[in-house]
């Protein structure tokens, strides 16, 4: 039996029928860039988010670089980000024409935290951006009162983590009186990818940032549009990330049908939890009080990780490693200085970490096999 890392085939035929009428739906429209579908999928995503704006854009990506631009960088201005999380963050702070300042995470959620950040604060840093990697927040109550102390702006990367949500005391004003915050919400803006393998997937790439900031919003949209919403005329200089109203009308469909999809993640992750606790020779991802977590991805940390995976491998297991090489390391960014030794933190969790599959229809039978063949590695069978 194989088992692989991820299979989006049983989550399409699933749906296949309503997924199919949405797309013609759209090509009888021949309405293809923008228009009714992606402003009905924005007012959704709103909606769910509990935020009075969304915005969608052409990838998780641009997702996070819009909310960047429209901050008007100047020379020599700061944002920190984690050192230990996918590319597309530094590559987006770079190219809006920040600094990214690499900071270390915190050893149990890979997140970054208030000290974290505090530790590599500059009189030049002037935004961060929290990752609520793999699919849990981060602590925002505290790195938004150090951002405001501060005069920073907070840009959440919500890219694995949409639906996950956080206990907040007293409830924000436009959190309804609600008294949790889902991932998106809790900074000034947040950014949500749509690429295929996130627990919200479109059939290519798109993506999202939500805001409650009405300058933040009107400013994203034009610079979507390239810097303007009524045509050849231009405010701001932006780019071509238009969300295609195939992908909208894809999304819409799927994010009635997140929910369910979330809870069988999450009754996957109990399942690892509570075959994999004894063997102690791996760490297991958890919750938080106050954090329910997504599990984009089901991330251990592993004694002889490598000799692990390619175990798994052998078996017909599929797993990842997400990320084997830290942000501060990457030749493309030598000329920043870091070193290795910087970020211990970090740098221990590339070495250590291993994703398992997670996805909603894993199934007991492939999940046992999974569970089955950890734990004859580290001799528990």
């Amino acid at each position: 039996m194989t088992v692989p890392l991820l299979d989006l085939t049983p989550q399409y035929d699933a749906i296949r029928s309503e997924v199919d009428e949405a797309i013609r739906r759209v090509v009888d429209s021949q309405y293809f860039i923008l228009g009714p579908e992606v402003e009905a999928l924005e007012r959704e995503m709103a909606e769910y988010l509990g935020v009075p704006h969304a915005v969608g854009c052409a990838s998780g990506t641009d997702a996070l670089l819009l909310p960047l631009m429209a901050l008007d960088p100047r020379p020599g201005d700061e944002v920190i980000i984690p050192a230990f999380t996918f590319f597309a963050t530094a590559g987006a702070v770079w190219n809006a024409g920040f600094t990214p300042v690499f900071c270390d995470i915190d050893p149990v959620t890979f997140n970054v935290t208030a000290e974290t950040l505090e530790a590599v604060w500059s009189p030049r840093t002037r935004a961060v951006i929290p990752v609520h990697l793999f699919g849990q927040m981060a602590p925002m109550p505290e790195i938004n009162a150090l951002a405001r102390e501060r005069g920073a702006i907070v840009i959440e990367d919500a890219a694995q983590a949409i639906g996950a949500r956080q206990a907040v005391v007293p409830p924000p004003e436009h959190d309804n009186g609600n008294s949790w915050i889902m991932a998106g919400a809790a900074g000034d803006a947040g950014s949500f990818s749509f690429f295929p393998t996130k627990n919200l997937g479109g059939f290519g790439d798109g993506g999202l940032v939500s805001t409650t900031d009405d300058v933040m919003a009107d400013r994203v949209g034009k610079l979507r549009v390239h810097g303007g919403r009524q045509m050849y005329h231009h405010e701001m200089v932006g780019t071509n990330s238009r969300l295609d109203a195939l992908q909208a009308a894809i999304l819409r469909v799927k994010l009635r049908h997140l929910p369910e999809w979330t809870a069988a993640r999450g009754k996957n992750a109990c399942a690892y939890h509570g075959s994999l606790r004894d063997v102690a020779e791996i760490v297991l991802p958890d919750a938080l009080p106050g954090n329910v977590h997504v599990y984009n991805q089901y991330t251990i940390r592993a004694q002889r990780r490598d000799e692990l995976r390619a175990h798994l491998s052998g078996k017909g297991i599929g797993s990842g490693v997400y990320y084997p090489v830290p942000l501060h390391l990457q030749e493309c960014f030598r000329e920043l200085g870091g070193k290795e030794g910087q970020l211990p933190e970090t740098e221990r969790a590339c070495r250590e970490v291993l994703s398992l599959p997670i996805f909603p229809e894993l199934g007991e039978e492939r999940q046992a096999r999974v569970i089955e063949e950890i734990c004859a590695f580290y001799g528990r069978g």
